[in-house]
Parts: structure tokens; sequence; C-alpha cells
């Protein structure tokens, strides 16, 4: 079972406790704004360019965010960006309220929205080891993984309840409420000043990152293959077509495909106990990544929702897994004065993966169809993560460093 011993740490567990929260208002509007563009264009294409409308903010402001949390107190950084991802939340809430209908402002927000988020990304990210001793660190991106994947099945099942019986304002208004929790975990937080040589934010800190990543082989490759995963396998932006071709248009289908991967990914949270005890990660991430190509491709010719929902989970224990090996691999080899800029790459790495992967499933959804689009993305991930992974000798014998034996 899942190792708790971090919640024992009051800031953790404060900030653990307002994740916990806000996320499920994020799943409320993932759902929500996918289903307006949808409705509003009746093109994935249009779906899929909300992953380009998160992307470009996340790869400024992440690395960007990243230095600046090395240089500057945390917890005000963290309050900061918190702030500008709930202005970004009220206003798509406004435009919802009042029945603008235009898809362009819609992306603006989402924009304004990928902003705040890369902000406190890569902040919350550095925070952590900050806050538990050393050797629980792997157990406290268990639980944050377990907080995501919650708020990631409980938020699409609210946002479907929502949309049917309020309209997208209601689902938009659920995140607004909800988000406040993260904020207060913020505030409670202590003073989390910058430890070490401090580094000017700028063009100079993030080439220092990212020099620090290509010098290791491990911390390189531990990017690429999630890269691998979500670019050439996530079918998020095809949810709202499948659910109008085969299932009606339902919104509780919508809602049961939009949580059917983070099903998988409570389920391998909640069970991750043994995940630290596994020594060849480099080998392992292979494996757990193949498995989600083929979980997806599976999906993909899956006729019934029961059964694309199955396949999907067995993909979220896959993805989950390979969270929380990636997460601690960056943390535990990452002085803390560089923890902000790495953090930021692997913000970017992780949340701009999906959004390309979007716009992949959407545009290649365009040419090739549906199920063209799904399957094709879902073989092709198997296929490359196998052959790169294991063309790098580094990552491929890479075993986790034993702590020397007292006595």
């Amino acid at each position: 079972m899942i190792d708790t011993r971090p919640l024992g740490v009051p800031a953790f567990r404060r900030i653990w406790l307002g994740q916990a929260v806000s996320h499920v208002g994020v799943g409320v509007t993932v759902v929500a704004v996918g289903q307006q563009v949808w409705e509003l264009t009746h093109s994935s294409f249009y779906v899929g360019l909300l992953g380009m409308a998160n992307l470009i903010p996340l790869i400024v402001f992440g690395l960007w965010g990243g230095a600046v949390a090395d240089a500057v107190d945390r917890r005000k950084l963290l309050i900061v960006g918190s702030l500008i991802a709930w202005a970004a939340t009220l206003f798509i809430l406004g435009q919802a309220a009042i029945g603008m209908e235009n898809v362009w402002l819609i992306f603006a927000a989402v924009a304004v929205n990928s902003t705040g988020f890369a902000i406190t990304g890569p902040t919350r990210g550095a925070i952590i080891p900050r806050l538990v001793e050393r050797e629980l660190v792997p157990a406290a991106n268990a639980l944050n993984s377990l907080v995501y994947s919650i708020g990631a099945v409980a938020g699409p099942m609210i946002g479907a309840v929502a949309l049917a019986g309020g309209g997208f304002a209601a689902a938009y208004m659920v995140d607004a409420v909800l988000f406040t929790a993260s904020l207060y975990a913020a505030l409670k937080l202590p003073s989390l000043p910058p430890l070490g040589e401090v580094t000017r934010p700028g063009a100079r800190a993030v080439w220092e990152g990212l020099t620090f990543i290509s010098r290791s082989p491990v911390l390189l490759m531990s990017f690429v293959v999630d890269i691998i995963a979500m670019v050439f396998a996530l079918p998020r932006a095809l949810f709202p077509e499948l659910t109008d071709q085969s299932f009606g248009g339902s919104p509780t289908a919508l809602g049961w495909l939009t949580a059917a991967m983070a099903i998988g990914s409570v389920v391998g949270a909640l069970f991750s106990g043994w995940v630290s005890r596994v020594s060849r990660q480099g080998v392992a991430l292979i494996v757990v990544i193949a498995l989600w190509g083929v979980a997806v491709a599976a999906a993909g010719l899956a006729h019934d929702l029961w059964l694309v929902v199955a396949f999907m989970a067995v993909g979220g224990v896959a993805d989950v897994i390979s969270s929380v090996w990636r997460q601690s691999i960056l943390q535990l080899y990452a002085p803390d004065e560089m923890r902000g800029r790495l953090q930021g790459v692997f913000m970017v790495v992780v949340a701009g993966g999906p959004r390309l992967g979007e716009m992949r499933a959407g545009a290649t959804a365009a040419a090739f169809g549906l199920t063209g689009a799904w399957v094709g993305g879902g073989v092709a991930c198997a296929i490359t993560v196998i052959i790169v992974g294991l063309s790098v000798s580094g990552f491929r014998k890479f075993r986790v460093p034993q702590p020397a034996v007292q006595g």
C-alpha cells in the first residue's frame, strides 16, 4: 500500500490537502473546456489547439518560473502563480456566464491559466524536498500522484453532472470555488528562502539547468521517454469526437472517458508501496511506457464504453508508476539551488508533452480518422520507447544508488 509517512509533516499535509481539493476543480474544467470548444467548432483539430494554448506559456513561463524559484522565497512565488491561475479561472467562468461563445477568448483564458500553472508547478516540486526528509521524497511524490489522479477521476465525473445540470458556467464555478483550497495551503506555508548559491533569474540560469540535464543520460532519457509516451499516444483530444460518434454525445460518457486513465492512476498510486524497491528503474520505465502505448491502442480498438475505460485505466496504472520514478530521480539528483530550474524543465515536459499529444491527436484524426489517430499513436509509442530507451546504455543499465550499510 501507499506510504503515508509524509502526511505526518504538517506543511506537506496542508499543501497536499489543498491540491487534493483544487485538482477536482481542475478536472471539471478540463472536461468542460474541451466540450465547449467542440460544441463551438465541431472540430477535433480545434480541441487539439487547446494543447497549444497551454503549451506556449508552459514553455516560456515554466522555464522562467523555475529559475525564479531558485532565487526568491518559494512560498511567495507559489502565491503569485496561484493568483494568476485563479484569475484565469474567473475569466473563463465569466465568458460562459454571459454567453460570449468565442473560441479565441477561451484559448486566451486557457493560456493565462497555463501561465499560472507554469509558475506554480516547478515551485511546488522544488518545495517538496524542503518539507520532507530525503528518504520520504518518493513517498511524497506517490501521494502527489494520488492527488492528481483522484482529481482527474472525480473532476470529470462532477463536470459531467455540472454540464448536464447547469451548463458550462456551473462547471467553471466549481473550479473557481475549489481552487481556494490550494491558495489557502500556499498562504499557510512557512517562508522558504533560497539555499546555497543564488543565480539571478534569466537566460543564463535557464541554460545552466538545461546543461545540467544534458550531461546526465539518465535525467535526459527520463524526459525523452515521457515525451514519447504523451506525444505519440495521448488520445484526450479525441474524447469529444468519440463521444459524439459512438455514445450519442452523452456528457456521462465523456466524463467516464476523461476520467478513465486517472481511475487506473488512483489504483496504481494506492498500491505504490513496492515502487521504491525497484532498482533497475531505467528498464522499468521503458516497460511501463510500452505498456501504456499498448493499452491505448487496445482502447482505440474497443467499441464498448466500459472496455475503452478499462484499457485506459490500465494505461493510467503504467503512467502513474512512470511519473513517480521520473520525479523522484530528478528531485534526488538535483542540488537545492538548481531544483527550481530542473523542476521547470520537468514541468514543461510533463505538462507540455500532453499538449503536443493533443495537437498530434487532433491533426492525425483530421488526416487519418479517429481510429487511425488513436490506435496508431499507441502502437508508435510502444515501438519507439523500446527502440530509443534500449539504445542508451546508461539509461538501460541505470540502478538506483543504495544507501551505505552502517556498522
